[in-house]
């Protein structure tokens, strides 16, 4: 028990006579007393999350929660605030063409599908300008389904 190995024990008794191996059940093994992965330490918001899921009492929280109604309103106001930036940015055709479909799909703003175009059409790379374009495609249809 102290600083001996029972499973280890049974094993070599087991492997003397050309039986069976069978751990000694009541001994946890390696695989029980020590995880086989060792995760970074989560964020505080992650173990307060496991905590309250694991059937615990949540931690008092001393942030107040954001509404979903708050979470639309600066994603609104955020895109509002980027929308004139966008220009600034030094991006690739690729990498514009990504986030004015993401604005797109944000927004709902059909008037970005113009700009959209016109970055998947700079893309050198057929594949991704193929994909590109079926994209624009997709968010078309999307639009006009939604209109009838």
């Amino acid at each position: 028990m102290f600083g001996h190995d029972d499973n280890a024990q049974v094993a070599q008794s087991g492997a003397a006579d050309g039986g069976m191996v069978i751990p000694d059940t009541a001994a946890p093994t390696p695989a029980e007393t020590a995880p086989a992965y060792s995760a970074p330490a989560a964020p505080a918001t992650e173990v307060a999350a496991e905590t309250v899921s694991a059937g615990a009492a949540a931690p008092a929280a001393d942030a107040p929660t954001t509404s979903d109604d708050d979470l639309i309103q600066i994603k609104q106001q955020a895109l509002q605030q980027l929308s004139p930036l966008v220009g600034h940015l030094d991006q690739s055709p690729e990498e514009k063409f990504r986030t004015t479909m993401m604005m797109i799909q944000a927004s709902d703003n059909q008037a970005l599908i113009k700009e959209a175009y016109a970055a998947a059409q700079e893309i050198d790379d057929e594949k991704t300008r193929a994909q590109a374009l079926l994209d624009i495609v997709n968010e078309i249809n999307y639009f006009t389904q939604h209109q009838a």
